[in-house]
């Protein structure tokens, strides 16, 4: 059973991203840059997936300019077996990754898709989405627990009211919560490894997708500072300015 992966080139979560000062995007020159943290969730499930003898293959797959290389390389050292970059320095938006994603599937048949249910730039939750609909594989979305068995895969899903579980047939597309599991870090054995592990590279042209983007930025702010807030000698108080300023009740 081959599983694609998709992983993203993200600022890392540990970063303060800031503004570009005519606020046209987010500044990330000299910046940290790693792996969707979902995405890394995404890689780990299929590891595990693979260390139970479920998945034969595991084949990472990011999009955007050679430096997601290091991303690639990174899933590659977690237990990836080879890698696919789709190599273009345009904007990707989700309808456009989607696409490729579909191209990509589409030539290496995976028998199932992960990736991570929402990427900590964009935060859209679209992606998974858009996949699943353009190849017409069944969805699990906001998985945190997958369970594959007899040509069909189990998601236990984080929904608003609890969980909930459905089965798929295969081929589907997974997508991860942050419950599903706890990813492992790479030994330096598997990242010396990873540097000899096929990487393969194609561009949005080659797979004949068409990656225009659908929306426009108009502006990258940072949120507005919070004032300070205030102390009250009563309840009395309190009440008065949640009445009278906040006007609240």
């Amino acid at each position: 059973m081959k599983v694609l992966v998709a992983v993203k080139r993200v600022v890392d979560y540990n970063v303060k991203v800031r503004p570009k000062a005519d606020g046209s995007d987010v500044d990330t020159a000299n910046v940290k840059m790693s792996i969707n943290p979902f995405c890394e969730i995404a890689v780990e499930e299929a590891v595990r997936l693979k260390e139970k003898g479920v998945v034969s293959e595991i084949v990472a797959v990011s999009m955007g300019p050679k430096q997601c290389q290091e991303q690639i390389r990174t899933a590659l050292a977690l237990g990836a077996d080879r890698g696919i970059l789709v190599e273009t320095d345009e904007e990707l938006q989700p309808l456009a990754v989607a696409k490729c994603l579909k191209a990509i599937v589409e030539k290496e048949e995976p028998q199932m898709v992960i990736m991570g249910k929402q990427s900590i730039d964009g935060d859209n939750n679209q992606t998974g989405q858009m996949l699943g609909a353009l190849t017409g594989m069944a969805q699990g979305t906001f998985a945190s627990e997958v369970v594959v068995e007899d040509g069909s895969v189990k998601v236990t899903r984080e929904i608003d009211g609890g969980l909930q579980t459905v089965e798929l047939k295969l081929p589907a597309v997974v997508t991860t919560d942050l419950r599903l599991n706890e990813p492992r870090y790479a030994s330096l054995p598997n990242i010396m490894k990873a540097k000899k592990k096929p990487l393969d590279t194609t561009s949005p042209a080659d797979l004949g997708v068409d990656i225009t983007p659908r929306t426009k930025t108009l502006k990258v702010e940072p949120p507005a500072e919070r004032q300070a807030g205030v102390k009250v000698a009563d309840v009395a108080e309190l009440v008065e300015k949640l009445k009278n300023e906040a006007k609240v009740i």
